[in-house]
């Protein structure tokens, strides 16, 4: 699976629990995106999530 290249966010195991109590393995999963970046001054293609996005730890190529 994927992982954020800024702050390294990946998906989460846990447990989903029914209404009688049962347990099933499930997955969170981040929202990641792939962006074109500026990294050093040149456009570099990154996977990174929402949550950077928007928090503008992320100079966007446009």
């Amino acid at each position: 699976m994927l992982k954020c290249d800024i702050c390294g966010k990946g998906p989460l195991a846990g447990y989903q629990y029914s209404h009688s109590h049962r347990k099933s393995i499930r997955k969170w999963k981040p929202n990641i995106k792939k962006v074109r970046a500026i990294v050093d001054d040149t456009p570099v293609r990154l996977h990174v999530c929402t949550k950077c996005l928007k928090a503008g730890k992320v100079q966007r190529a446009l």
